[in-house]
């Protein structure tokens, strides 16, 4: 696949979706744990950049896979399609899962500003050559196979003896698909911390028979029989998930972030009084974030509204500027996309407070897909695949 096909609209989404569909069912089930190599990973779907800004939709990508195959026969797909939205509705019912990981992130990134082995490894120049690749792959692609990713977090965590959060923080402001829930939660599974006490552990064969020996024989220098960590902390309870926000009526001003970049299915999306789209990509991280990943998003918000020519874009704006632009609207109403926990609802949680006292109240509906999925994500993933079989029918996407 090369890398041009990774445009930030949605009909290159749609035709991605349209090119792999046939091949959801036995193919992807047998080749999908295999690692070619960049530009070559021709068994999986390439559709997370656009899944993650929902330039196309999970729904629309299991409708488009299920008027193909079977579920019996596209089951594994599907089921990583639910694996993403099971991270989301989990972080989002434990959002302190987010918070500890920024604070510790930020901790990390000062104690350890002068790490050498840390430097080599985010250089490609460290001692593990398939982690030089990864490494390389991952800067100059915006993509890694999700069977390298959890290599290259096992390693890092367990051999390296680097702290999870900078792994998940170099992931984040690379990986064109990168989410705050699928990121940090695949990085707390590998480390042991997401289903406690069972970790990932890379193994010098298993990246050779699954990387198809590009590597050439893989040393076995990786940690042999590694613990998995602990955090200081109990993990919070399951908080629940909130009914979702009805559209007022009355006029509304729209609010377009990356976190749904399709904002059309929202009632009366187009009549809105005024229409802003928010760029967040630098707010990923206190560090560089990929200008791959900047550009791509700033594309997509600019797609998200091509209908209103007279949107207004703020760019990583200033506290205080979305309420401004709102008063300006004449509206009591702001209208977005439900945003999940992650940098996006750190912002507008600090921009909340600004919106109330200028008697400005915010809502943020929730599509059917989350509301139907999110609840189920209290403990593994186990229970949400129990219920995809109803899930499913719930959405009308039978076969």
């Amino acid at each position: 696949m090369e890398q041009t096909q990774f445009q930030p609209s949605r009909q290159a989404g749609l035709t991605r979706l349209q090119a792999f569909a046939d091949q959801a069912g036995a193919a992807y089930a047998k080749g999908r744990n295999h690692d070619h190599g960049p530009m070559a990973h021709n068994s999986v779907s390439h559709l997370s950049p656009w899944i993650t800004r929902r330039l196309v939709t999970e729904r629309e990508v299991l409708d488009h896979v299920l008027t193909r195959h079977s579920l019996a026969t596209s089951e594994k797909f599907v089921q990583e399609v639910f694996w993403r939205g099971y991270f989301k509705g989990w972080l989002e019912q434990r959002p302190d899962i987010w918070r500890w990981y920024v604070a510790d992130r930020d901790r990390y990134s000062r104690t350890h500003a002068d790490d050498q082995a840390l430097t080599r490894v985010l250089q490609a120049n460290s001692d593990i050559p398939c982690m030089n690749a990864w490494v390389a792959e991952l800067i100059e692609t915006g993509y890694l196979h999700n069977h390298a990713r959890m290599w290259f977090a096992s390693i890092w965590i367990f051999t390296l003896r680097l702290p999870w959060q900078l792994g998940a923080d170099f992931f984040l402001r690379h990986l064109l698909d990168g989410d705050a829930a699928s990121n940090t939660l695949s990085w707390r599974w590998v480390a042991g911390l997401h289903t406690v006490g069972k970790h990932y552990v890379a193994r010098a064969s298993n990246i050779e028979a699954f990387s198809g020996a590009r590597f050439g024989t893989v040393e076995d220098v990786f940690a042999q029989d590694p613990v998995p960590l602990t955090e200081p902390h109990d993990r919070p309870p399951a908080a629940g998930i909130a009914p979702t926000a009805r559209v007022p009526d009355a006029p509304f001003a729209l609010l377009v972030t990356e976190a749904d970049c399709t904002p059309d299915w929202i009632a009366g999306a187009r009549d809105a009084a005024g229409v802003v789209t928010v760029a967040t990509s630098r707010w990923r991280s206190p560090s560089q974030v990929s200008e791959r990943i900047v550009a791509f998003e700033r594309a997509a918000l600019a797609e998200a509204t091509h209908w209103c020519p007279a949107a207004m874009t703020l760019d990583h704006p200033e506290p205080g500027a979305l309420t401004e632009w709102v008063k300006g609207t004449g509206c009591r109403h702001l209208i977005t996309p439900y945003i999940p926990a992650g940098w996006q609802r750190d912002w507008i949680a600090r921009e909340r407070p600004r919106l109330s006292e200028a008697g400005i109240t915010l809502h943020m509906p929730r599509r059917d897909y989350d509301t139907l999925v999110w609840p189920h994500a209290t403990a593994g993933f186990f229970k949400v695949k129990k219920k995809i079989p109803g899930i499913l029918a719930q959405l009308g996407l039978t076969n």
